[in-house]
């Protein structure tokens, strides 16, 4: 019968279910979803704005990165190049750099404070700090109530432990962007199927699923309450600052039980088929898997602001599945100006913008009302260092792709001046999402010629 309305010109409700082998599926956006008085005057303030921020560890070749020419007018460097098809949809951004991450070691410094523009404070361990919260949290802290999830945290590599005697840092510093206060980084999701299955839940809360949400927080607060008697005095507040993190899971859970409090609903359905292998079988895989998890998450709806660690910072992941690449990738970085490292650093940089442009398409091909999720989205992709070998802040890495709902003005190589703060980048996205701010770390203004 609906189907028939459809076809007979009557509109249908956007909450009509698909419903069959016992589960309620909703329907993506339809055309007759929208009221005839409207149809013809669909604004883009009705449609979500997304955000995401990828990272890529050990720099990158810098003389095979950056466009030549300005504005409209650039042609797209070798390491580039795969984006051709998306020239109009992204954004190069030439000359930033986090003034905060000038002094300390080569690497950790650099990551922990991306997204922050902070200065980390040099620790073994026992008291981690970033001093401030990461531009994705400001983002969550101010929208996430709009989602089941506030945000998404992904990685494909654990949290890497213990101390870099080198330099005199914990290893923790290397696996994070996303950070929740200055002590409380979030903890990543490394498998695609538990990514799966957090969207599936989130999106379709059943009473059961629900209680069953609270009994497992229940038992890992009492598991940690327990553990914490046990611990000395550094551990419990480490312990401490980590169950602060679950204030934004229960907070989940008492939305989800009380439906009528919120006015969410998807906008895609996510099917069981969609659910990927448990274990992927090779790193390449395994990216794709979570790449596809983040269009999925953006495409239903379920959250509006994910970050992405192609891999922690000093990693050493083999590229070998790569033509031409052998060895390492953090040893590689340290390539001395050697020509056959050189060429294998540029491959495996190559490669992550290669991935980078699979989501943006995979996004593009998402249609959403007259526009795509794509041009609803905001996907950073970059990294804490220029030249690896160097260890550089300078001229830091950076693409923006997507429109970010009209507000970003893509298709343009911006070349600023010598040192312009990554922050005021942040404050243009943030200006763009919807959640703006008068100042971010040491922002002067949002970026000049980022927004529309």
């Amino acid at each position: 019968m609906e189907q028939r309305a459809a076809v007979f010109g009557s509109r249908i409700s956007r909450r009509t279910m698909l419903r069959g082998a016992g589960v309620a599926l909703a329907l993506p956006w339809l055309e007759a979803m929208t009221p005839r008085a409207r149809a013809a005057r669909r604004s883009v303030e009705e449609l979500p704005v997304r955000m995401a921020a990828l990272y890529m560890p050990n720099g990158v070749h810098p003389g095979m990165w950056t466009p030549e020419g300005e504005g409209r007018n650039f042609k797209l460097s070798p390491t580039l190049e795969p984006l051709a098809d998306l020239k109009d949809d992204i954004l190069v951004l030439t000359n930033m750099w986090n003034a905060g991450s000038v002094s300390g070691d080569g690497h950790y410094v650099k990551i922990s404070g991306w997204l922050t523009c902070t200065t980390i404070t040099k620790t073994l361990g026992v008291d981690v700090n970033c001093n401030g919260i990461s531009m994705d949290q400001v983002a969550a802290q101010r929208l996430g109530r709009l989602t089941p999830l506030p945000s998404l945290e992904l990685g494909v590599a654990p949290v890497t432990t213990g101390v870099d005697r080198n330099v005199g840092y914990t290893r923790v510093y290397g696996s994070h962007i996303s950070w929740a206060s200055p002590t409380n980084p979030l903890a990543r999701e490394l498998s695609p199927r538990m990514v799966f299955e957090r969207l599936f839940r989130a999106g379709q809360p059943h009473s059961q699923s629900i209680k069953r949400d609270k009994l497992l927080l229940d038992l890992v607060l009492e598991d940690a309450r327990a553990l914490r008697q046990k611990l000395g005095a550094a551990d419990r507040i480490r312990l401490d600052e980590y169950l602060s993190g679950i204030r934004s899971l229960e907070d989940r859970i008492e939305r989800a039980d009380k439906p009528s409090q919120t006015k969410w609903k998807p906008r895609a359905p996510l099917s069981l088929d969609q659910r990927p292998e448990a274990e992927p079988k090779d790193y390449a895989e395994h990216v794709r898997l979570m790449l596809d998890m983040i269009a999925l998450a953006f495409q239903s709806d379920t959250t509006r602001i994910v970050t992405f660690l192609f891999g922690n910072e000093v990693s050493n992941q083999n590229f070998s599945f790569l033509d031409g690449v052998k060895g390492g990738f953090h040893d590689i970085s340290h390539h001395q100006n050697d020509p056959e490292k050189l060429r294998a650093y540029q491959v495996i940089n190559k490669w992550h913008i290669e991935q980078f442009g699979y989501l943006l398409r995979k996004l593009r091909a998402m249609k959403e009302g007259d526009r795509t999720v794509l041009d609803q989205s905001m996907i950073l992709i970059g990294g804490g260092i220029r030249d690896g070998d160097r260890h550089d802040p300078h001229n830091l890495p950076l693409l923006l792709g997507g429109r970010g709902g009209g507000r970003i003005a893509s298709g343009q190589h911006l070349v600023f001046e010598k040192d312009y703060p990554l922050a005021n980048l942040y404050v243009a996205m943030l200006d763009a999402f919807g959640a703006p701010v008068e100042r971010f770390a040491d922002s002067t203004g949002p970026a000049r010629g980022v927004l529309a």
